[in-house]
């Protein structure tokens, strides 16, 4: 047996290394500051929740994790980028609760590349900066940050909130998203404009987009505590995030907004967001409603036309000419570079003859909204707004500005 060898001046028995090492690996392995086990697919899915607000470039490296929260038998997942903040809570067992925040994409990566069924636990503990991942044989050790540098994006009180079915949300942004602007300078244009429209009889929730070429408006029934409500232009990333968190189209969305926030409430998902500082033009003096010139098209065989006859246009240009007569209508598009294309459609139009461009990149994009089996342009001269509408479907409407061609 070793004997113990004194500690000099003290008189006590120095530790051997193989002491020394039970004692250090015993601490790691029960001092745990979080200890949480989830299964993969949860977290999986939580994690595409909230790890795409996440800049790929962060000069503040804090923004570039996700903060975890363990408390009890849930995780929950939080992260920003300061305009938007989105938080998840999923069923964990959690022994014990603590928090730490982890390099959002790379943790997202991991967990995506480990096996399916996985039963996954995190660890970390108080004197190590590190967060320790275990799925079966597979062992992954990350950087941490401390969590009370992570920043919260205070909503503050709310004056208004109201219920929609996600699949009516949904249909507000899909009608209206395509038609934002993406020019910063124009600032007040980077987002879908909300408010409440109409007449007193007749109350409507009312998105509106345009980035200066083209606008589209889509409305909705007022719902219940949206009326008086500020007129808010929401952010592009916003409404991207907001559009990808919609899964079931029967779920309830809680809204929730003020003069300068917005929240969402989807299922255990909260996305709390800045709105934009700024005034949306006065959209209604560009909606025509003087154009005497009607044209009906079935909607796929002229979204078919345009889209085969562009593809001879130039990048920079694309134009399509729409030479209208009576029953009658040939697109054609020209392209000194390569050629041209031309196909004629029957329609229905019975006024003067008009010929007229449009970008077809967005007709295109107008006639992908089309839900009904035809569209109705109504026209006014070359050199004028076309209205753009849904022949059976109310709510939604759209503004093209013509080009010389």
């Amino acid at each position: 047996m070793e004997k113990p060898v004194a500690v000099a001046g003290l008189g006590l028995p120095k530790p051997s290394y193989q002491a020394t090492l039970v004692v250090c690996v015993s601490a790691f392995f029960m001092d745990f500051a979080m200890k949480v086990t989830v299964e993969r697919s949860e977290l999986l899915k939580s994690l595409g929740h909230v790890h795409r607000v996440v800049e790929r470039r962060n000069t503040i490296p804090i923004l570039a994790n996700v903060l975890l929260h363990g408390d009890r038998s849930k995780l929950s997942l939080k992260a920003t980028d300061l305009d938007i903040e989105v938080t998840d809570t999923i069923a964990a067992e959690v022994a014990p609760g603590g928090s730490t925040t982890v390099p959002a994409h790379m943790f997202f990566d991991i967990v995506r590349k480990l096996p399916e069924g996985a039963q996954i636990i995190l660890e970390s503990s108080g004197d190590r900066a590190a967060l320790a991942i275990r799925a079966g044989r597979s062992r992954f050790t990350l950087q941490t940050l401390p969590e009370s540098d992570f920043p919260d994006l205070a909503a503050g009180e709310m004056s208004h909130k109201f219920t929609l079915k996600a699949g009516e949300l949904k249909r507000l942004i899909d009608k209206t998203q395509f038609a934002i602007s993406t020019e910063e300078t124009r600032y007040y244009l980077n987002g879908i404009y909300l408010h409440a429209a109409g007449t007193a009889k007749a109350q409507t929730l009312r998105a509106v987009a345009t980035d200066g070429h083209r606008l589209a408006q889509m409305e909705l029934e007022l719902p219940k505590g949206a009326a008086g409500m500020p007129g808010i232009i929401v952010p592009r990333k916003t409404v991207g995030e907001v559009h990808r968190l919609i899964e079931d189209p029967e779920a309830e969305v809680a809204m929730e907004l003020s003069p300068g926030k917005i929240r969402f409430t989807i299922g255990q998902t909260v996305l709390t967001s800045k709105l934009i500082d700024g005034t949306f033009p006065d959209y209604g003096r560009v909606i025509p409603v003087n154009n005497d010139k009607e044209l009906v098209v079935d909607k796929k065989e002229f979204e078919a036309a345009v889209d085969r006859v562009s593809t001879v246009s130039s990048e920079r240009g694309r134009a399509v000419k729409l030479s209208i007569n009576a029953g009658r209508l040939l697109l054609s598009v020209t392209n000194p570079d390569s050629g041209s294309a031309n196909e004629e459609l029957e329609v229905e139009y019975a006024a003067d003859p008009i010929d007229i461009g449009f970008n077809s990149r967005y007709l295109l994009d107008i006639a992908a909204q089309i839900e009904s089996e035809a569209a109705v342009l109504k026209l006014a001269d070359p050199g004028s707004p076309t209205l753009i509408q849904d022949k059976d479907q109310r709510g939604s409407l759209y503004v093209l500005m013509p080009m010389r061609v």
